[in-house]
């Protein structure tokens, strides 16, 4: 076994011990009572904690590097960025839209990859939607979810943010099946990491501008959108549920 083989077999094993961890630590954190406690965010307090640090953690470090990439990286470059990112994410798309036996969307999602990665520069320029192809985000928690996995509560993890219990048993699997995640050496693997980080920390500044003056508590007002997305639900949440569309990933917009 090669050394670049080890390291990635470690790497993988410390995700997927990570999200243990985090999943452990919170369901042993306590849970959020009283009459307005709501039911899908039984772990509050420790959520709340969580927020607080991802907030502290964004506006120190992550939200001034973004406005300054955003500042000086022009247009067309921000965008070329995005759409290779979003390639690399539709190729995991296909996966698991087969998985989730969506052969119209899988074979779209695959279309999608393929065009771009030949004809689109890797992925910088976004052919598939220029020629009408849908994008199919999917990723392996809502895979769980067609197949009837339900979200469990609410979780706020450390750096990632927003997530479920069934979200965070998932990634080991994303993790695994992000084509970032394959690339060697780990320098360059690594930098793309960051520079995915940003260039989508850019792409929500004025989400969060309308976020920090439109709500007086962006904690639960975030955690009420995620649900929503990830339950697949419209109207009422009703636990569990998964529409034949929904709980898809909103395409992001640039």
């Amino acid at each position: 076994m090669t050394t670049q083989t080890c390291s990635t077999t470690r790497s993988r094993s410390w995700v997927g011990r990570s999200a243990a961890l985090l999943l452990g630590a919170a369901l042993l954190s306590g849970c959020a009572t009283g009459p307005n406690a709501n039911p899908a965010d039984p772990l509050e307090p420790f959520n709340r904690s969580m927020y607080s640090f991802n907030d502290t953690l964004d506006r120190a470090v992550l939200k001034p590097v973004a406005t300054a990439y955003r500042d000086v990286t022009p247009q067309p470059v921000r965008t070329g960025v995005s759409n290779f990112f979003g390639n690399l994410g539709d190729a995991w798309s296909f996966v698991n839209n087969l998985l989730q036996f969506r052969g119209l969307e899988a074979y779209e999602s695959l279309v999608r990859f393929t065009t771009n990665t030949f004809f689109g520069l890797g992925g910088v320029l976004d052919i598939a939607s220029e020629a009408g192809i849908e994008r199919h985000k999917q990723d392996f928690g809502l895979t769980l979810g067609r197949w009837g996995v339900p979200t469990g509560p609410y979780l706020v993890l450390p750096l990632l943010g927003p997530s479920t219990v069934r979200d965070t048993a998932a990634l080991p699997v994303d993790s695994w099946g992000n084509p970032l995640g394959q690339l060697d050496p780990v320098e360059v693997r690594n930098s793309l990491y960051g520079l995915r980080i940003v260039d989508k920390r850019a792409s929500l500044l004025r989400a969060g501008s309308v976020l920090d003056t439109a709500t007086l508590d962006p904690y639960s007002f975030t955690r009420d959108v995620y649900l929503k997305v990830r339950s697949g639900v419209s109207g009422a949440r009703d636990e569990g549920a998964y529409e034949e569309n929904g709980g898809k990933l909103p395409d992001d917009e640039y």
